[in-house]
C-alpha cells in the first residue's frame, strides 16, 4: 500500500487544526510548523473543506478549523477526502474485480486487505494520534518488531 504525500500532508494539517482547536488556524501556521508546501496545503485545505472536515473563515482574524471534535474525524476519513477509496486495484474497488481460472480467489486477498486497511484508518480518529493513546489493536501492530522491517 502507497500513501500519498497529499494524504499525508492532509493529516497532518489537520493534526495542527486539532491541536490548537478552538482557535482558527492560518495556512501559514500550518505550512510552517509542519514544513510543508504552500500550494499544496492550500489545495489541500480546500478540499478537506469542500468534504465537511474543514471550515474556513476569511478576514484578519480568519483561518481554518475542524468542522467537528478530532475524536469524530478518522485518519481514513481524511485520506478518502482528498485521495478517493482505500483500496483500489487498477481503478476499480476490490469487490468490483473479477478473475478467472488460477486468480479466480484473487479477489478475497484484495478484499481481505481493504477490512484491515479500514480497520486500522477508520477506527483511528485524530485525537488518539495527537494523543498516542491508539487503538489497542493498532498498538499491538506498531509495537510488533516485525512491522517495522523493510520488505
Amino acid at each position: 500500500m502507497q500513501i500519498s504525500a497529499k494524504s499525508e500532508y492532509a493529516v497532518r494539517a489537520l493534526l495542527e487544526l486539532a491541536v490548537r482547536e478552538p482557535e482558527l488556524v492560518k495556512a501559514d501556521t500550518i505550512v510552517a510548523s509542519q514544513d510543508l508546501p504552500r500550494k499544496f496545503v492550500e489545495s489541500i485545505l480546500s478540499e478537506l473543506r469542500r468534504a465537511g472536515l474543514v471550515r474556513s473563515v476569511r478576514g484578519a482574524d480568519g483561518g481554518y478549523g475542524l468542522t467537528r471534535p478530532a475524536s469524530q474525524i478518522t485518519v481514513g476519513a481524511v485520506m478518502r477526502a482528498v485521495d478517493g477509496p482505500l483500496a483500489e486495484v487498477r481503478g476499480l474497488r476490490p469487490h468490483e474485480t473479477t478473475y478467472e481460472g488460477t486468480a479466480e480467489h484473487l479477489p478475497e486477498v484484495w478484499i481481505a486487505l481493504r477490512a484491515n486497511v479500514r480497520r486500522i484508518l477508520d477506527e483511528t480518529s485524530l485525537q488518539q494520534v495527537l494523543t498516542g493513546k491508539l487503538p489497542a489493536h493498532v498498538r499491538r501492530l506498531s509495537e510488533n518488531a516485525e512491522s517495522w522491517l523493510p520488505r
